[in-house]
């Protein structure tokens, strides 16, 4: 079997909007994309759980309190009830009325988009999301163009086992043993690509993963300084909440 496809364009990084355009819009909404796509990002990353009915809900934290004002969890609580939250009007009147959009929504919406869908986790990873996500993809016939990336080494084998032809990211923060970690994670789930935290990110790092077969997607990348640095190493990929000022460092650094 061939290696899953990374998602890309010829010359230059793609530009993610971290969770949407979040520092305009709220964040994981259809607006936060929509403006993404507007500035002219490639496309976005999102959160994803696994609400109570089953279905994959694009949402940073496991409950709605942060953004729809209600302690809600997600994971116990079904997309009918979710939906009528409102999850737009704490970032301003303009956005009221936004809703938690499902996975397949978001992907039906942005047809053209680079989506990496990152699987959120609790203490105990819910691996009936990496079938979920796995099905939703299938369904929708976009795994040429997304990445599925998580923290969870346990949610990325689950998913990597479903969906085989779709890259997967192992994302790596700072902290103790981080490096410790990352090299496991390499070595027993094989995944396309790391996505590592700006601030790990060096030359002799970057070499190596790449010497590994992996693509290097970065987050959170919000001073243009730091993207023409980053795109000037030769990273596949920069997720920042300001995408529209990540392309015009990008065009900068590599003339595209």
């Amino acid at each position: 079997m061939s290696p899953p496809t990374f998602p890309s364009v010829t010359g230059r990084p793609l530009v993610l909007g971290h969770r949407g355009a979040s520092a305009e819009a709220p964040e994981n909404t259809l607006a936060a994309f929509r403006r993404a796509m507007e500035l002219g990002a490639d496309g976005f990353e999102l959160d994803v759980w696994r609400c109570g009915s089953g279905e994959a809900v694009v949402i940073h934290d496991g409950d709605a309190e942060r953004t729809g004002r209600s302690r809600l969890r997600v994971g116990r609580t079904p997309l009918s009830r979710l939906r009528e939250l409102d999850v737009g009007r704490w970032r301003g009147e303009q956005f009221q009325g936004e809703r938690i959009p499902s996975l397949p929504q978001v992907l039906d919406a942005f047809p053209s988009a680079v989506v990496n869908v990152e699987m959120k986790s609790g203490q105990v990873p819910d691996l009936g999301l990496a079938r979920e996500v796995a099905r939703t993809l299938r369904q929708h016939r976009a795994e040429p163009r997304v990445v599925v990336s998580s923290f969870s080494a346990a949610l990325l084998a689950a998913f990597r086992a479903l969906a085989p032809d779709v890259a997967a990211g192992y994302l790596v923060a700072p902290g103790t043993l981080w490096q410790a970690r990352a090299a496991a994670a390499i070595r027993l789930l094989r995944p396309a690509a790391i996505h590592p935290a700006r601030q790990l990110v060096t030359p002799a790092r970057l070499e190596a993963w790449r010497r590994a077969g992996l693509h290097v997607l970065v987050w959170t990348v919000d001073d243009p300084a730091e993207v023409e640095r980053l795109a000037a190493l030769g990273v596949a990929a920069v997720v920042s909440n300001v995408p529209g000022a990540a392309r015009e460092a990008v065009r900068r650094a590599t003339g595209i």
